[in-house]
């Protein structure tokens, strides 16, 4: 089984992000899962392909060709897969993860973690997704999403469709138990 991380690859962010990506990588690994990550080596991309392989699993980075040329890429990813644009980063990130985690992140975070959230109410895909906020920093999110349930922009249960969580163990959890419903 493959998770897919979603998370920031910014250089300004606080450490505490970048060591709490770690520790979910090495949850990941041993878990026995393998990662699917955006194939950074920045930042808590960078952090999380190196938590799962300090633990032995197994890592997956998908990158454009356009971040590879800049040097943005982390060539110790047991695969490196390149792609020619975000658009196919984020298909082929979705048809190999089993499963998807949104770490905090920036606009591109957002995106990835909305895009995989719609698919999944719209019954194109029907993998377990966790937003994994240890700091509260999607809560004006979830706050957003009830207030747009609320006001009939968003269909009811919608919010549902994810785990909102604050701590890793809780993450992997819910994605083993998914996991094991689905055998």
């Amino acid at each position: 089984m493959r998770i897919a991380v979603y998370c920031s690859s910014s250089s300004q962010i606080d450490e505490k992000f970048i060591d709490f990506a770690f520790n979910l990588g090495a949850a990941i690994a041993d878990a026995g899962f393998d990662l699917v990550s955006g194939g950074g080596y920045v930042s808590s991309m960078g952090a999380i392909s190196r938590g799962a392989r300090s633990k032995g699993g197994k890592t997956i980075g998908i990158i454009p060709q356009r971040l590879v040329d800049i040097e943005f890429a982390d060539h110790d990813n047991d695969e490196l897969v390149v792609v020619d644009s975000m658009r196919s980063r984020k298909g082929k990130i979705e048809e190999l993860a089993d499963a998807f985690i949104a770490l905090p992140g920036g606009l591109g975070t957002l995106e990835e973690l909305i895009e995989i959230w719609v698919g999944r109410y719209l019954g194109f895909h029907s993998k377990p997704i966790v937003i994994l906020d240890p700091e509260g920093v999607y809560r004006k999110l979830h706050e957003l999403v009830i207030e747009l349930e609320d006001l009939h922009f968003v269909k009811p249960g919608m919010r549902d469709l994810v785990l909102w969580a604050t701590a890793i163990d809780e993450a992997i959890d819910f994605i083993n138990a998914h996991h094991q419903d689905s055998k």
